[in-house]
């Protein structure tokens, strides 16, 4: 149930009045009194004034306790506006205009309050509980421990048949005949490969051979010509000292 308090004829601009209800819209009768309490604006004690003025309408006339109460509507009015004159220059004279204001203040219980949105949400909720309750009864039943036990025995046979004959290797024994040969014949392959290597070997070993008999010659023929030098060298100096001899004897 709504109480209301409205303030006639305030010498107030709806203007200024209007930007200190704008704080209290809505909000609770506790809080929109601190905040009127604590605001610097002119018009807020004219405010406070109404408030409090529909609080006590709401509880002694209505019985609703104080506590419950909130801010539902406020607004402010344009009220008659008063003309006043003032000299100007050169003989004139200018228009004064002092504005007057109708504050009213309209007080709800909170549990009366059922807004828009409060419904919508009620009913989105509604329709989730009731889509909750449906879907378990689109849920197939799971099948009982007794039919799982039922059904796993029926399995095991259709398993065993399926090992038996994986158990006949049908050309496992032939193929360990075919295996024999061939590593028999891989003996020959190593002879082979034995044979080829010893083959360079030998080439290798030929070469070596040639080179000795080939360098013995060479060192004889180095040597002679060094006996040679030496054999020539001695003469030439004993020529030389006979010649020296004969001079002296001379």
């Amino acid at each position: 149930m709504e109480t209301k308090a409205v303030a006639r004829y305030i010498r107030i601009s709806p203007r200024k009045a209007r930007l200190v209800v704008d704080m209290i819209r809505g909000r609770d009768l506790y809080a929109a009194e601190q905040i009127l309490d604590f605001s610097d604006k002119g018009a807020a004690r004219v405010v406070s004034k109404v408030l409090r003025s529909a609080a006590a309408n709401a509880e002694n006339n209505n019985g609703m306790a104080a506590e419950s109460l909130f801010v539902s509507k406020v607004f402010v009015d344009e009220g008659p506006t008063l003309k006043r004159f003032r000299p100007r220059a050169m003989g004139r004279a200018t228009r004064i205009n002092k504005r007057t204001c109708h504050i009213t203040v309209i007080l709800d219980e909170k549990e009366q309050e059922l807004t828009a949105k409060g419904r919508r949400r009620r009913k989105r909720a509604g329709v989730t509980e009731a889509a909750k309750k449906v879907k378990p009864e689109a849920q197939p039943e799971e099948p009982s421990a007794e039919e799982t036990s039922e059904e796993k025995p029926e399995k095991k046979p259709a398993a065993k048949k399926a090992k038996k004959p994986a158990k006949k290797p049908a050309g496992k024994k032939p193929a360990a005949k075919a295996k024999k040969p061939a590593a028999k014949a891989k003996k020959p392959a190593a002879k082979k490969a034995a044979a080829t290597e010893t083959e360079p070997r030998a080439q290798s070993e030929e070469p070596s051979e040639k080179r000795k008999s080939t360098e013995k010659p060479a060192a004889k023929k180095i040597a002679a010509k060094k006996a040679d030098e030496v054999k020539g060298a001695s003469g030439e100096t004993e020529e030389k000292s006979s010649a020296a001899d004969e001079k002296s004897e001379e």
